[in-house]
């Protein structure tokens, strides 16, 4: 049996990261070998470090526990133990961006939770089962770092999984027009209800910066590339409302779309049974078997019963009818922190090494 690659997280302690150390503990590929976070944490175990500030309910596990935390500023100390990171800091947009780029300078993968580099024109923003052609951008990318192992690969924001996928199906019908809400989970903050017990009996009508994302992120993942950069698509039309709500995981959306070629609803219906990605040829660890599963009953997808379809990496939907203003509508859902977040970055890592981008230092 190969041995496995050696990862670090750099953010490891915040929600996100901590969702890495829960998702890698006992993967078949990768291995934690450094947690990196802020000076305030360097020095400390990792058990220390989130002690108080552990947010999930599994345990913490044990082969992390020990690990000391190292200064996520420090970025050769870092990258010499480790094959690639996973990036989950909290920091200013141009920080991100250079940690970032610091860390692929060294040599080393960078797959990124962050947004400071969705749009930078040579680094992909990846969901795999639906552009992971893009990733072929990372030879550009690598050439312009002067590197020719270490780049960049991020994830999309997670409000788009709920309903982006189930689009991506019905491409065939040229897709003209999209309305789409999100009800989005606290988690997506950062947060529990122990930390925001404002959000206990409310709903927010508004989430800083999260529709300017769910409309313009989804044409960058339809896009192509063109002269060593990635150029977004010019078409569906996407305008959209984003709404925090008191649920802890899970992201919800209600979607009305318009078509150039308007489907039946079982043409709509066989897309999303039949849907496969690279992910599924590849049989990678994280990849759900059945990525788009909708369900007949009236009143599914529902957050609590169904984020955790496939373990959390499924997408799912429900209420398909003909609209009198649109063409369809249906409702969609995905789990935030795990296809959303953290799984989703997992997922790339998996494809990235199936397809030889990731090595062994």
């Amino acid at each position: 049996m190969a041995a496995k690659l050696k990862v670090g997280i750099v953010g490891g302690t915040g929600m996100v990261g901590q969702r890495f150390v829960q998702l890698l503990d006992q993967h078949p590929w990768f291995q934690v070998t450094a947690i990196a976070a802020s000076a305030g944490s360097a020095g400390k175990t990792y058990e220390e470090a989130v002690q108080g500030r552990w947010k999930l309910s599994s345990s913490i596990p044990e082969d992390v526990k020990g690990i000391v935390v190292q200064d996520a500023s420090k970025v050769e100390e870092v990258a010499q133990n480790v094959d690639f990171i996973f990036c989950a800091v909290e920091m200013k947009k141009n920080d991100i961006q250079a940690l970032e780029e610091a860390y692929a300078k060294t040599g080393t993968p960078v797959i990124s939770n962050n947004s400071a580099h969705r749009w930078t024109p040579d680094i992909p923003m990846v969901i795999p089962e639906i552009n992971p052609g893009h990733i072929e951008i990372i030879e550009a990318q690598r050439k312009r770092l002067g590197t020719s192992t270490g780049f960049i690969a991020v994830k999309p924001n997670c409000s788009i999984q709920s309903y982006v996928p189930a689009l991506n199906a019905l491409l065939d019908f040229n897709p003209t027009t999209v309305v789409a809400s999100t009800y989005q989970a606290i988690s997506g903050a950062g947060k529990n209800f122990t930390d925001w017990p404002e959000m206990l009996d409310n709903v927010i009508p508004y989430i800083g910066g999260e529709e300017e994302k769910s409309e313009q992120e989804p044409l960058r993942i339809w896009g192509s590339i063109v002269n060593n950069e990635i150029v977004k698509a010019s078409a569906p039309l996407i305008t959209t409302q984003c709404i925090r709500v008191p649920v802890t995981d899970g992201h919800l959306a209600t979607v009305f779309v318009s078509f150039e070629k308007k489907p039946s609803k079982d043409e709509i219906l066989s897309r999303w049974l039949n849907f496969k990605g690279r992910p599924q040829e590849l049989e990678l660890p994280s990849a759900p078997k059945q990525f788009i599963t909708y369900f007949e009953e009236e009143n599914r997808p529902q957050t609590k019963l169904d984020r955790d379809i496939e373990r959390g990496m499924g997408v799912s939907v429900g209420r398909l009818r003909e609209d009198s203003l649109y063409d369809f509508k249906f409702v969609g859902l995905s789990h935030n922190t795990l296809r959303g977040a953290a799984g989703g970055a997992v997922l790339i890592a998996e494809l990235l090494k199936a397809e030889g981008y990731i090595q062994a230092k």
